[in-house]
């Protein structure tokens, strides 16, 4: 298992231009490590819609990359946009669960099933075009710039802990100002 914080941190690295829709506590990390990203739209509030959003984002801007950044519990309450994600077949659609066993945002409770639960499998089954586990920092740093021009949809289950708890900034993620920064950043770009 690898530290939240520490893979993002990774994936940071690699994100230039590419819309990301971070759902809850992967969001609050994503704007501690990126905070200056405007091409992030912060979902929050809709518990298991991310896929759903990404989706839109993927299918209205094929000329980029759209990583989603889903929680394990989230994509639990949305198991149905697995296939409509496959039947859609955005090329550009990059999937991470972020799959730590649980409803973090929701006090810690364990996902039904999470000890034989296999969102790869789920994807696979769905008809995502890859799935995929990570669970070590190594194999992430290995894979990272491979998955961000593979063709999608591909879903990348990352087995994770939380990281090093980051700053709660809920005013800056469910203010007007964070949405007002992503539409213009998705004009401009």
């Amino acid at each position: 298992m690898m530290r939240r914080d520490l893979c993002f941190q990774i994936l940071a690295r690699h994100v230039r231009d590419e819309i990301v829709v971070p759902v809850y506590q992967a969001a609050q990390e994503w704007h501690a490590i990126r905070p200056d990203y405007a091409l992030t739209y912060y979902s929050i509030g809709a518990m298991g819609q991310a896929s759903s959003i990404a989706l839109g984002f993927a299918l209205a801007r094929p000329d980029k990359r759209v990583i989603v950044l889903d929680g394990d519990g989230s994509l639990l309450m949305n198991l149905g946009s697995l296939v409509t994600i496959a039947s859609q077949k955005p090329a550009n659609l990059l999937h991470f669960v972020c799959g730590n066993g649980m409803y973090e945002a929701n006090g810690g409770h364990p996902i039904p099933g999470r000890d034989q639960l296999s969102f790869a499998a789920l994807a696979r089954a769905a008809g995502y075009v890859k799935a995929d586990e990570i669970s070590t920092l190594d194999a992430f740093e290995a894979k990272i710039g491979g998955l961000l021009k593979e063709p999608g949809p591909v879903l990348v289950d990352l087995k994770l802990v939380a990281g090093e708890p980051p700053p709660q900034d809920y005013i800056f993620i469910h203010g007007a100002a964070a949405r007002a920064s992503f539409r213009t950043a998705l004009r401009q770009s």
